[in-house]
């Protein structure tokens, strides 16, 4: 290896454990980094029953971290990798089974804040090399609240090391009172506005902005916007003085598993010279027999409109719900949702599918194969986010020849070319934005996608521009290894 070495901490990633973006991240980048000549290597806490999924399990260091508890680090190999995987074994994570952020109830566990500060400290020093373990860290890559923390150890205890904090969604943050933080032993001077204090507790978060020496998000953006009081969920002051060191980088998207010329989960293969349309019906078909759905939506009217997400406010799911009770929209299109959340929002939807059978089918829950399946039958995807750090879906959608309808927020606006009159016409549009968060903009929004694919010629054209644009991880992985070498001659 040629490029700089790098540990990639995060708390999730995919196939070994995920809940949400950040294990898709985190199983994503590390691959297209390696593939452009780092050296990688990616720590995980050890949850319960990892060590059962993985290959060729050694432990290879003992690390004792300032609250007094002691770690064992595993290296093991895992046929998604090309690189060692390490898994770090600390009290409260190689015992406890289920979600490792909340409980059965949805509560966040109460130890959150020692595991993953301990966590956060064994990454500090493996990062320094100070471990044992035969390797150290030229970039410390931390990601959200649950290795925040790691950047400031690692200003202490390997401070050569540079130091890169990601934040997926900034309205996840971690606090703590003073007396957690007097019981894990933490630096003193750590509990100042200058450090990590947030209004008289300690955030995890603000640890990892304040001791990066680069910090970023996921697309240039959701950097903006939460330097706002909108989005910045009371960081956007401290994020201002630190903005000399924020950025913002499109996530990538895993184009061998989201291919539409080879996907396992479709009826049809298809790509933008083929014959999208008559692939598309014949997927749109085949999901909604998966679906179970009624006989009168397979021989139903109307373009096919999707969602896949979670069943929360965040991703404006009310809206949506509000849009497909209006009977303008529904005259004119069938829905398809695939999600989970809210339990308020899970009735409703099924309320709807229940009133309209021949314009609305659900499927409460997730199953990726209906997930493929839905982007390649569908002609219309929607995400009417209030905000959204970058999104993956509406990436997958274009991929999928299927038009988005996205809310100008965070990653939809960086990805989305809206088919106004010049881009429409030059050939450039990929989808259709709206500004406002409200029902009359999303369905004005799917009024004009509706009256846009109408002819045929336009639909194409946007079509095959959406499929053929690049949304795979290598540009990303470069971006990164450019902020990685910034102030960084220790790749030898």
């Amino acid at each position: 290896m040629t490029g700089p070495r790098v540990l990639f901490v995060a708390s999730e990633a995919w196939p070994l454990v995920k809940t949400g973006g950040l294990g898709d991240v985190a199983y994503a980048l590390p691959r297209a980094l390696y593939r452009c000549g780092a050296d990688v290597r990616v720590l995980l806490p050890a949850y319960k029953g990892l060590i059962d999924a993985v290959d060729d399990a050694r432990d290879i260091a003992m690390i004792e971290v300032p609250s007094g508890r002691r770690a064992t680090l595993v290296e093991c190999r895992h046929h998604a990798y090309a690189f060692p995987l390490w898994l770090l074994g600390l009290p409260g994570f190689v015992e406890r089974a289920g979600n490792p952020y909340v409980d059965g109830a949805g509560h966040a566990w109460t130890d959150n804040a020692e595991r993953y500060c301990d966590f956060s400290a064994a990454a500090a020093v493996l990062a320094g090399g100070a471990a044992g373990a035969g390797w150290h860290a030229d970039v410390l890559h931390c990601n959200d609240w649950q290795s925040g923390p790691a950047a400031a150890f690692a200003s202490v205890s390997a401070p050569s090391t540079r130091r890169v904090f990601t934040i997926h969604n900034i309205a996840y943050d971690c606090l703590f009172d003073r007396d957690t933080f007097d019981r894990l032993s933490l630096p003193a001077h750590w509990w100042s506005i200058d450090g990590g204090e947030f209004y008289h507790r300690f955030s995890m978060l603000k640890s990892g902005i304040v001791f990066a020496d680069a910090v970023t998000t996921v697309s240039p953006r959701y950097a903006r916007e939460i330097r706002t009081e909108a989005y910045g969920y009371g960081y956007a002051g401290i994020l201002d003085w630190h903005a000399d060191k924020l950025s913002g980088i499109v996530n990538g998207i895993d184009d061998e598993v989201w291919d539409p010329r080879q996907d396992v989960h479709l009826a049809r293969h298809y790509g933008p010279d083929d014959d999208v349309l008559a692939a598309k019906a014949v997927n749109a078909q085949a999901l909604i027999r998966a679906l179970g759905g009624p006989a009168s939506m397979g021989e139903g009217d109307g373009p096919l409109i999707g969602f896949v997400g979670r069943l929360v406010h965040q991703k404006g799911i009310d809206l949506l719900l509000e849009a497909m009770r209006d009977d303008a929209v529904r005259e004119r299109a069938r829905f398809i949702v695939i999600g989970t959340g809210e339990p308020e929002y899970e009735r409703s939807l099924r309320e709807l599918s229940s009133r309209f059978p021949a314009n609305i089918a659900c499927h409460v829950g997730y199953d990726e194969r209906l997930a493929h399946l839905l982007e390649a039958g569908c002609d219309l995807f929607v995400m009417p986010s209030r905000f959204e750090p970058c999104g993956l879906n509406q990436m997958y959608s274009m991929r999928y020849g299927t038009l988005p309808i996205v809310r100008e927020t965070g990653g939809l606006a960086d990805t989305v070319v809206d088919a106004n009159g010049s881009s429409a016409s030059s050939g450039g549009a990929t989808g259709f934005v709206f500004r406002d968060a409200t029902t009359r903009a999303l369905c004005g929004a799917l009024h004009r996608a509706l009256d846009a694919i109408d002819d045929e010629s336009t639909r194409l054209r946007m079509i095959r521009t959406g499929m053929t644009r690049d949304f795979g991880w290598k540009a990303s992985a470069r971006q990164y290894l450019a902020l990685y070498g910034a102030g960084n001659d220790s790749t030898e």
